[in-house]
């Protein structure tokens, strides 16, 4: 290579024997063709090997293709290039008088990416990211261009795919008209608050809700929740209100993050944690994401509670969030309502990964499923069981990618038998 790539967090140097920004479709789907190995580079935000190419293969980074956003506003959709991020695209759709029905806790990832690894926001009613696509468009190993959309039979593993199908260069996307967010910032939640019933009620109290905790004590230390202004304001009994801007984070700057207040803005302004215009973090950090039944949170929620002390010293926050299913057969939220806990770890792998592995053995009786790009280390052959419909993904492979073009030792883990 060229230079060197690393991830966002730095705690992945990628190997590949090329790194290439081709500018035009042309040109990338001539590459494609004529290489035996691809991978693509979304924003980085991974934490795991999902992008690598391996020694003999080619890394694709899509930032030099047009940033496309066309916008329907009659059909209420929009179709984006896949090296567009989440930030871009919702101004230019806002600016239409659109929106988005939801976004991550970050606006700075790519679009592409995100749906590709199971990405998702928060709400009760809202599926992940990949809810809201209805076509994807790949450019497949022979440089050809296959369209899938939302009916075809393929549709359930063509979107959240980890990159094994081809390269994503335009998805399409629902609109909604737009809407205003106010976000308000509660602080002590207590654990026992969060029995079944409270926690159902709890994450169900607005359009958007996410708890944090540093698991340094029982209970959450802080409760976003995030109102649409055409919804009614919710009442929220179980915490008392912040009286300071709050970062998730204990310690980062507030400034960083979303109005608070119940400061009434653009869904854009307000859905995700962090302001796009800033940098939400140093990067100095790992990752994992666990996904449970939502039937399962209370019983998740006194596992975690059980090995805290193992956890919080290497702990920076933890976020727990609700997801609606969807029908993307490799998404975490597959066909179950979800709960997603997420952990922001300290930069030091060695430290980490002993505490991963305690976090992952005090959830395997929830049927558990990682966030696909971030640190887990859950065997292949246990992930097989959470995902009923693997064999059809497989099927799907190897009807668009016969020989392997976008395999690696990643996918082929995901895919063995």
């Amino acid at each position: 290579m060229t230079e060197s790539v690393t991830n966002w967090a730095g705690n992945i140097t990628y190997a590949a024997k090329e790194l290439h920004r081709p500018r035009t479709l042309d040109a990338l789907r001539a590459l494609v063709a004529e290489s035996p190995r691809v991978r693509v580079l979304g924003s980085g935000h991974s934490f795991n090997e999902i992008a690598e190419a391996g020694e003999d293969g080619v890394l694709l980074s899509l930032g030099g293709l047009p940033p496309r956003i066309d916008v329907d506003t009659a059909a209420r959709t929009v179709r984006v290039g896949g090296g567009v991020r989440y930030a871009e695209l919702a101004r230019e759709v806002h600016r239409h008088g659109l929106a988005l029905a939801n976004m991550a806790s970050l606006p700075h990832i790519s679009v592409a990416g995100s749906v590709a690894t199971g990405t998702h926001g928060s709400g009760v009613g809202n599926g992940p990211l990949s809810s809201s696509v209805r076509a994807v468009e790949l450019v497949t190993a022979d440089g050809s261009t296959v369209t899938v959309e939302r009916g075809d039979e393929r549709f359930g593993g063509a979107v959240t795919s980890l990159g094994a199908l081809g390269v994503v260069v335009t998805l399409t996307l629902d609109l909604e008209p737009a809407f205003e967010v106010e976000q308000r910032v509660f602080t002590e939640l207590p654990l026992e608050g969060t029995d079944a019933g409270t926690f159902e009620k709890v994450m169900a109290s607005a359009y958007s809700v996410s708890l944090f905790t540093d698991w340094r004590s029982p209970g959450f230390r802080q409760v976003w929740v995030k109102r649409r202004t055409d919804q009614p304001l919710p009442d929220f009994p179980w915490a008392a209100p912040a009286t300071e801007k709050m970062h998730p984070v204990p310690g980062m700057p507030g400034v960083n993050c979303t109005e608070q207040f119940g400061v009434p803005g653009p869904w854009h302004e307000r859905l995700p944690h962090f302001r796009a215009e800033f940098t939400p973090s140093s990067g100095a950090e790992l990752q994992s994401e666990y996904l449970v039944p939502s039937r399962s949170a209370a019983l998740v929620l006194g596992a975690l509670d059980g090995i805290r002390e193992t956890v919080a010293p290497v702990l920076q926050t933890c976020e727990v969030r609700a997801v609606a299913a969807d029908d993307q057969w490799l998404s975490p939220s597959y066909d179950r309502d979800t709960v997603a806990v997420h952990f922001t770890w300290i930069e030091d792998t060695r430290t980490v990964l002993p505490v991963v592995r305690r976090v992952e053995e005090a959830l395997a009786p929830f049927d558990t499923r990682p966030h696909w790009g971030k640190v887990f280390t859950t065997p292949a052959a246990e992930l097989h069981a959470h995902y009923p419909r693997l064999h059809d993904f497989r099927a799907l492979v190897r009807d668009l990618d016969p020989r392997g073009t976008f395999t690696n030792a990643f996918v082929r883990d995901v895919l063995a038998g």
